[in-house]
C-alpha cells in the first residue's frame, strides 16, 4: 500500500496497492479498506464473497497523464435475504466507465467549451461525452438544455 498515493487520489475508503507508469496514462490497483457491506435487502452486515472482477474506470488527469483507477468490483451474499449484492463505491456509479468526478469535470467542460471540443481534449468519442454530460445532467436534476 502506498500511504502517499492514497492521500493524493483522495478517494474513500481505497488504498493504492501499486501503479503502473506508461507514456501517457498512470494505472493505480487500488484495493478497498472495508471488509463487507450491508444488504441494501435487510440490512445486515455480511463479509462472504462471492466474487471479485476487476474494472478500470477514468479519473481526472493528473501530472499531465490520463488516470486510470484499476477497481476490485465486489459481490457478496447475504445469507439472511439470499440475494447477491454488488458493493457501491461512493465515487463512481455501477455500470459507469468513469469516475464521478471526472464525470462532473466532463459536464462542466461541456457547458464552456462544446461536445467537440471537450472529445478531442479528453480524447474520449463524441457520443460518450453526449453520454456523460446527459447521465450528470439527469444525476444533478438540472434545468440545463441536453444534448440529443
Amino acid at each position: 500500500m502506498d500511504l502517499h498515493l492514497t492521500q493524493l487520489l483522495n478517494l474513500p475508503a481505497v488504498n493504492v496497492e501499486s501503479y503502473q507508469y506508461k507514456e501517457d496514462s498512470i494505472y493505480f490497483r487500488l484495493s478497498i479498506v472495508t471488509k463487507g457491506i450491508y444488504c441494501p435487502c435487510c440490512l445486515t452486515y455480511t463479509e462472504e464473497l462471492h466474487q471479485v472482477r476487476f474494472i478500470t474506470v477514468r479519473d481526472l488527469s493528473a501530472w499531465g497523464k490520463k488516470v486510470y483507477l484499476q477497481l476490485p468490483r465486489r459481490q457478496f451474499y447475504c445469507r439472511v435475504s439470499q440475494r447477491y449484492t454488488t458493493e457501491r463505491l461512493g465515487f463512481v456509479d455501477l455500470r459507469r466507465r468513469y469516475t464521478k468526478r471526472y464525470e462532473e469535470r466532463i459536464f462542466q467542460q461541456v457547458q464552456r467549451l462544446g461536445i467537440e471540443q471537450v472529445s478531442l481534449e479528453e480524447e474520449i468519442p463524441w457520443e460518450q461525452v453526449k453520454n456523460i454530460f446527459n447521465y450528470v445532467e439527469k444525476r444533478q436534476g438540472n434545468k440545463c438544455l441536453s444534448f440529443h
